[in-house]
């Protein structure tokens, strides 16, 4: 199919180089959008094509395809890159290494006596972000980027280095902001991502391999992505724009110029890039930078209601349509906001604060994005009738007047076995976290009070004792299972 589309291109290409100058001057200007969609969708390759000229044969000299032809200009994203590029900038992170945070190394008897060493090297990774607010000098990138930082580094197109503060970081998004002191910056604009559609062109920028500066194109492949257990909130953008290592926290941009998304992660066998890349969507990293400039970090609540999605047979079972895609409430708890506010089981959820739902995880994603205290407007049929309902937002659950025991595993954290008295007794099995040391380690992973940790590596834990078997029996990298207000996710702590 490619070869059968690139053969095509060349015959057109091929065709519009033999007509005469005049006739090529009258066929350009309605001819020139599809030449570059053309180069766009195919990518790289096609471009280059298009660059060096197509190579005539048959005794025909090959010569390079014009800049211009007359007072018509050839199609070209560089007056495009030329505004945006300067405010993706590269970020160099200085962190702790993996022995830092392991207590045993950090008794000089054991060091000495496993021959360990006395000095322990920092580690030096790479990424990108974007600047999206001149004045203030506010970078997002992702949180990934910049966990466990000692020191952040930004360094700009025009080669200018700047040590950056970080203002706050979400792992739940995998959002995280910085801030720089410099003059003369520039700012990408910040999109409507909810205007996107599937087969709009994009554009990507970032650092990849730490090669530098590098521009990548295609189209948005897929919206709303969700399930990928990439990070605790899931909407993303999905593109065939070469995303790889190093990208990451970097633009994706649409041909108006626009910030649509963040450039996170991708899927390749061997952590390359094969088409498949993931972005967060910029109405997603607003609002949770929002918060970070206002609190320093998300601070999410709860309203006391599951859902899950509308599927044929549970359509069926309700007498509703499947088309516009709804939730449907499974369970509302006792004396929560949304019972107060009215919400039943069985309940149909179609929209969320004036917007339609794409499924159960967007109704999640954006209560999840709404702070304490606010409202919340959800738009649902019960027995054939349209209704709404406005539902407050409120903290999660707390613990007050409780310790806790100390996890080595989870430097920082202090948790606790849900006993009688506390709010999730009877209704949780986990272990709450009671307490965090700020900028420890369990902190910068992303554990805050109140939550609830539910298993590890997908084992459910039910106790501290069987929390701690997990954890000393994993090697590596391991998933904790989180519960926080309404909303479960995993928190990876390498």
């Amino acid at each position: 199919m490619l070869t059968n589309f690139k053969s095509l291109g060349k015959r057109i290409i091929f065709g519009l180089s033999k007509l005469k100058t005049n006739a090529w001057r009258a066929a350009w200007p309605k001819a020139s959008p599809w030449i570059l969609a053309l180069a766009l969708a195919l990518g790289h390759p096609v471009g280059q094509w298009l660059a060096d000229g197509y190579p005539v044969s048959h005794g025909i000299a090959s010569a390079a395809l014009p800049m211009a032809v007359g007072n018509t200009a050839m199609p070209s994203l560089a007056p495009l890159l030329k505004e945006v590029t300067p405010a993706v900038v590269n970020i160099s992170v200085l962190s702790k290494s993996a022995l830092e945070d392991n207590p045993l190394f950090r008794d000089p008897f054991f060091r000495r006596f496993f021959d360990a060493p006395e000095r322990r090297e920092p580690q030096i990774s790479a990424g990108s972000g974007v600047i999206v607010d001149a004045i203030k000098g506010y970078v997002l990138t992702n949180n990934h980027v910049i966990k466990n930082a000692q020191q952040i580094l930004v360094t700009l197109k025009d080669r200018r280095q700047l040590e950056a503060k970080l203002v706050g970081a979400d792992p739940g998004t995998d959002i995280a902001l910085l801030k720089i002191d410099a003059k003369n910056l520039t700012a990408i604009p910040i999109g409507d991502s909810d205007a996107l559609n599937v087969g709009d062109f994009v554009v990507a920028i970032g650092n990849p391999f730490g090669l530098g500066q590098t521009v990548t194109s295609g189209i948005v492949s897929a919206l709303g992505r969700t399930g990928l257990n990439i990070e605790g909130y899931e909407d993303f953008i999905q593109t065939d724009a070469s995303i790889n290592p190093g990208n990451s926290g970097g633009a994706l941009i649409n041909l108006s110029g626009d910030l649509i998304g963040i450039n996170t992660a991708i899927i390749g066998p061997s952590g390359g890039n094969v088409g498949i890349g993931f972005a967060v969507p910029t109405n997603m990293a607003k609002q949770v930078m929002e918060q970070l400039v206002k609190n320093g970090e998300m601070r999410r609540g709860r309203i006391g209601m599951e859902t899950q999605d509308v599927t044929p047979d549970v359509a069926k079972a309700l007498n509703v349509s499947m088309n516009p895609p709804a939730a449907v409430v499974t369970n509302v708890d006792a004396d929560s906001p949304a019972e107060k506010a009215g919400l039943k089981a069985r309940d149909v959820i179609i929209g969320v604060n004036g917007k339609p739902i794409r499924s159960s995880a967007d109704v999640r994603n954006r209560i999840g994005l709404v702070p304490v205290g606010e409202q919340v407007e959800f738009k649902f049929l019960r027995d054939g009738a349209t209704k709404t309902a406005k539902v407050k937002v409120e903290r999660p659950y707390e613990v007050l007047g409780t310790s806790g025991e100390r996890v080595p595993q989870l430097a920082g954290a202090a948790v606790s076995n849900i006993v009688r008295g506390m709010p999730m007794y009877g209704r949780v099995e986990g272990v709450i976290v009671v307490g965090i040391e700020p900028r420890s380690p369990a902190w910068q992973h992303g554990l805050r009070p109140g939550d609830i940790i539910l298993g590890v590596n997908r084992k459910k834990t039910r106790s501290i004792k069987e929390l701690t078997i997990l954890l000393r029996s994993v090697e590596g990298q391991m998933g904790l299972y989180i519960l926080r207000g309404d909303s479960t996710f995993v928190i990876v702590v390498r």
